[in-house]
């Protein structure tokens, strides 16, 4: 469990919402946690010391002591007309001071009323310790409003209120409820992180929680899921998809985990989360792209079930010999992008993919919030101070034109277009377009046009609650690219800097895979995942369709579950052909994969070929890559609620991928594990209601 997570139970025990599991969970953690107990016991003094704050009103007979002395003063002489004046003035001050002071004091109390509630369930730790012990005073606010050597700008703060969803504009105070959604916002300013955290603690080990919206108040779009079906392979023998290399789902479904939140089942595309994860499939030789890798056993989920894994490995690629780059950052800077995990966030995670160019990439910079403009023209890489200096400008506020900034980001990266090299525009955003050219079809069509004169398009997503999942995987999709979801600065990290390559490097384009299976080992098959990646079996020799991309060094890895003939399990209602019989040529293969991509620049694509024996299912031992990957699909059933999870556990799930972990040098895999943990807590926890995300998804 990791420092943030703990701190949200805490707080939920100290309001006495915490369920048992959750109990035993932060007792676990604080046996061998010291900040975490630490913080407990900052937070148990913090609430003691609010309840013992005294409210103080003026005085009920200060008014009447005011009037004394006027009538006093009059006494003596003050019949003059300057006197008179003079008084009336006093008066009118006094009046003020009193109206002004007793408004304050009663905002103080509801303050410190509100504060009492909020220290016992507070959503933010990070802004609590300093700030809200002095928040008595609006001049003691602003004094606890420090720069930060973290660069932490205040635009990532926004008040945050559960009852609604609606943004309420800008406020330079403290928003509270007594939910403790908690945020701080002022334009151009700086915020101090949390008192007493390292950098490391507040923006890495302890990113803050995302405030979140009731599932009735949220505007975020996923696209509802069908799950494949199983096809008899006598009527359909032949399965054809395209790759994906996409990997928001899962950093996604990470980001509700961690607030403790079921994620929506539609935001659970399975081949995502498998996806996410790296798997060590051999390298390819001669001059092939990719190397592709055949492997089966028996089902983890249904005993009956065979499990057969198709990885692909694309070639790693020297930095040395990478094509120059032509980028175009497009980044959203309306005023939807104004928190702490959005514009900020996404301020953080260019400013590391900055450190990592070179003089052989060049960058320019577009925004739009309102209307779009260009804020950097193309710049080379090794212009680091230029460059950071563009980013650390960028501020949220306006609406979204985002059909505007697509369009200008086009026309920079045409202007400056490298021959023979990465042409690619970079958008980051939550996917909320608003303003201007909108619609799906229409930025569509222009993706899909300038994909041909040579510009690929990488989508990069940012936050939570207006969150526009379904639109931005369609974009990436048409734009010849690929999808991610950066929840906090770790996945900003693995995408820009650990990943780069295949980030931004496309190797083979278009790559289709076909599989035939003969119907003489399997009566039937589902493909796992892939639900909006179906081609028809025509499109597979059709250079015309559009398909998926293969960046530099990344696996693309596809599960199918197969019923092995013989079996007596029925599968289809449909009746038997009557004018056709099918023949079955005698054969030892299980199936045949057939594979299609065109080089970046190519039009004509190539073919590659390759058979999976009956025997290699159960002859080989299986590996680690296998036993992951099937732990990673079992997970995304559960989280599904597939009616084809079959016997699958989360207590399966966990034995099999800590048993497969391998040699997990950035701990993905193992964070995996903790998230398969708080699933399997949430979901006795909580069940099917709760904080179970229940809105959101768009047809």
């Amino acid at each position: 469990m990791r420092h943030h997570e703990c701190k949200q139970l805490i707080s939920l025990m100290m309001d006495n919402e915490a369920t048992e599991p959750q109990k035993l969970l932060v007792a676990e953690h604080l046996k061998s946690c010291p900040s975490c107990r630490a913080y407990a016991d900052k937070l148990r003094k913090i609430s003691s010391l609010l309840r013992t704050w005294k409210d103080e009103l003026p005085s009920p007979d200060l008014e009447k002591q005011f009037q004394n002395k006027f009538d006093i003063r009059r006494q003596t002489g003050g019949s003059s007309m300057k006197n008179k004046k003079y008084l009336e003035a006093v008066l009118t001050v006094v009046v003020l001071v009193v109206l002004v002071g007793g408004l304050q004091l009663y905002a103080q109390k509801g303050l410190r009323a509100q504060l009492r509630d909020a220290a016992t369930f507070v959503s933010a730790p990070v802004q609590l310790a300093k700030t809200v012990a002095s928040a008595v005073s609006p001049r003691t606010i602003t004094g606890a409003l420090r720069s930060s050597a973290d660069d932490i700008s205040a635009q990532q703060y926004e008040p945050y209120y559960q009852a609604s969803s609606v943004r309420t504009g800008r406020s330079e105070g403290v928003a509270l409820q007594t939910s403790a959604h908690f945020g701080l916002a002022a334009d151009k300013r700086t915020l101090s992180m949390a008192a007493g955290l390292t950098r490391e603690e507040s923006v890495i080990g302890c990113p803050l929680p995302y405030p979140q919206t009731p599932a009735e108040f949220s505007r975020e779009g996923y696209n509802r899921i069908y799950d494949n079906k199983f096809l008899e392979v006598a009527q359909n023998p032949l399965s054809t998809f395209s790759i994906d290399v996409d990997t928001a789902s899962y950093s996604n479904i990470r980001r509700f985990l961690n607030n403790n939140q079921m994620p929506p089942q539609d935001a659970a595309r399975i081949e995502e989360m498998i996806n996410y994860f790296s798997y060590d499939y051999p390298q390819p030789k001669g001059d092939d792209p990719f190397s592709v890798t055949l492997e089966g056993s028996t089902c983890p989920w249904n005993a009956e079930h065979q499990l057969v894994l198709v990885g692909i490995q694309g070639k790693k690629l020297d930095a040395q010999k990478l094509p120059a780059s032509n980028l175009v950052f497009l980044i959203d800077t309306s005023g939807s992008m104004q928190s702490v995990n959005k514009l900020e966030l996404l301020k953080q995670s260019f400013r590391l993919l900055v450190q990592q160019l070179t003089a052989n990439e060049r960058v320019a910079i577009v925004t739009y919030a309102g209307s779009a403009g260009l804020v950097l023209d193309s710049t080379p890489g090794n212009q680091k101070e230029m460059i950071l200096g563009a980013i650390n400008n960028l501020y949220a506020g306006g609406s979204t034109a985002g059909g505007a900034g697509i369009k200008l980001a086009y026309e920079i990266a045409k202007k400056n277009f490298i021959s023979n090299g990465n042409n690619r525009i970079v958008l980051a955003t939550d996917g909320d377009f608003n303003v201007g050219v909108s619609s799906d079809a229409e930025l569509v069509r222009l993706i899909e046009e300038k994909r041909k004169e040579g510009v690929f398009l990488t989508v990069l997503g940012f936050g939570a609650g207006n969150y526009q999942d379904a639109k931005m995987e369609q974009l990436a999709n048409k734009g010849n690219g690929n999808f991610y979801y950066i929840d906090n600065l770790n996945e900003g990290k693995k995408v820009l800097v650990s990943e780069l390559g295949s980030t931004l490097f496309t190797i083979a384009k278009d790559v289709k895979i076909q599989i035939e299976f003969n119907p003489a080992h399997v009566k039937a098959y589902r493909l796992i995942g892939y639900e909006n990646r179906i081609l028809a079996k025509e499109d597979f020799n059709d250079d015309t369709k559009d398909a998926g991309e293969l960046g530099a060094g990344h696996t693309v890895t596809a599960l199918y579950e197969v019923i092995p003939a013989g079996s007596s399990e029925a599968v289809s209602n449909v009746d038997a052909l009557k004018y056709q019989k099918q023949t079955v040529s005698p054969s030892d293969d299980l199936l045949t994969i057939k594979l299609r991509y065109k080089a970046p620049d190519a039009d004509v694509s190539q073919l590659i070929e390759q058979s999976l024996k009956k025997g290699d299912i159960f002859d080989k031992p299986l590996s680690n890559n296998f036993q992951f990957a099937s732990a990673v699909a079992e997970f995304g059933l559960l989280l599904r609620k597939s009616e084809y999870k079959g016997k699958a556990s989360y207590e399966h799930v966990i034995s099999a991928a800590t048993a497969a972990k391998g040699n997990d040098t950035w701990g993905y895999r193992a964070e995996l594990i903790d998230l398969v943990k708080k699933a399997q807590l949430l979901d006795a926890s909580f069940g099917a209601v709760g904080i179970q995300f229940k809105g959101g998804s768009t047809e």
